[in-house]
């Protein structure tokens, strides 16, 4: 993913917010309609609000997003301040990131001497998440549309293992090593897709439009 093709991925949800133009794809148009205008002025706010990360995932981690996943697919990374414990449209506790590239070297040219380089890592934040022990009484936003996420141990490097209990939490990951971060039990989730477009809805809890991005 280069510059040139990020501020479209920028662009494209608010084109769809308004249902003022016709390159975005008629089923998000028809969601967006479907919001309620509270709803889409909240959606204004949190974006306002997390403009500065959208591919600036370095500044998200200084104001202390962590990884807590890794890429799930039709999803993404999620990044979670473990200081942001109330709901605020303005302050989700989970920013949600696609990415391209990986950072490994790729070859520049051909021969024994060919000259490698590093290549580019470019982060795009799609979502904001919040989590919820269980279903609210009443939907923080109107027309909220919730999934799920089971009880899980965390590691440092956002790998996890489903467990139903912190005991059974291993002080590393099995998968990575990686040390033990933290464990919680089953969760509802809120997805809010207010920087990618997806045909589910701006509360679908997966995204279709993000199969591109699941090898990566």
């Amino acid at each position: 993913m280069r510059t040139a093709m990020l501020a479209p991925f920028c662009l494209v949800f608010a084109v769809v917010l308004v249902a003022g133009g016709t390159s975005a794809p008629a089923e998000a148009v028809a969601a967006a309609n479907a919001l309620h205008p509270d709803v889409i002025a909240k959606v204004a706010l949190a974006r306002v609000a997390t403009a500065k990360y959208v591919t600036n995932l370095e500044l998200a981690k200084a104001d202390g997003y962590q990884i807590i996943t890794p890429m799930i697919p039709n999803m993404g990374y999620h990044f979670l301040n473990p200081k942001i414990e109330e709901f605020d449209v303005a302050r989700p506790p989970i920013l949600v990131y696609v990415r391209r590239g990986n950072g490994s070297s790729t070859p520049t040219g051909t021969g024994p001497g060919l000259e490698r380089l590093p290549e580019r890592t470019l982060w795009q934040l799609v979502a904001v998440e919040w989590v919820f022990p269980k279903k609210p009484a009443t939907a923080p936003l109107r027309g909220a549309r919730y999934g799920s996420f089971g009880a899980a141990c965390h590691y440092a490097d956002g790998s996890f293992v489903m467990a139903g209990a912190q005991a059974a939490c291993a002080k590393n990951s099995p998968k990575t090593g990686a040390a033990f971060a933290f464990w919680h039990p089953s969760l509802v989730t809120l997805h809010l897709w207010i920087w990618y477009p997806n045909p589910d809805g701006v509360f679908g809890e997966f995204n279709p439009y993000l199969s591109s991005f699941n090898n990566d």
